[in-house]
């Protein structure tokens, strides 16, 4: 959760040299306190922001990683995150606060939906 209002899947900025796959398992772990595996792409959102207190529009592209949990605790997250927990697939679709996210947990439900079958 960020903003005490907003829940939200974990991102962020790739630094110099990281790859995207790299940049998901450290912001995780960052943001949540998890570390983990990626077993599969989910997908790219792009949209578009201003930065704060200026009038720059930014366009950011974020990707998404379906993790397999290996370790850590949920409550070991940075100061960037109000706070973090684990929620059963639906009700994190319910209570994601952006449509992006939404899609993504979809998409992410179809994923894990033909890894059992």
């Amino acid at each position: 959760m960020k903003n005490k209002t907003v829940w939200t899947l974990p991102k962020g900025i790739i630094d110099k040299g990281e790859q995207p796959e790299t940049a998901a398992v450290r912001e995780i772990k960052e943001e949540t306190g998890l570390k983990g595996r990626i077993i599969d792409i989910i997908g790219d959102r792009s949209y578009w922001f201003y930065l704060k207190g200026e009038n720059v529009k930014c366009r950011k592209t974020v990707s998404y990683f379906l993790l397999e949990y290996t370790e850590g605790d949920i409550g070991d997250y940075c100061w960037e995150v109000d706070e973090a927990k684990w929620f059963a697939l639906e009700d994190a679709i319910k209570l994601v606060s952006y449509k992006s996210d939404r899609e993504i947990l979809e998409k992410a439900k179809e994923q894990l939906t033909k890894r059992l079958e």
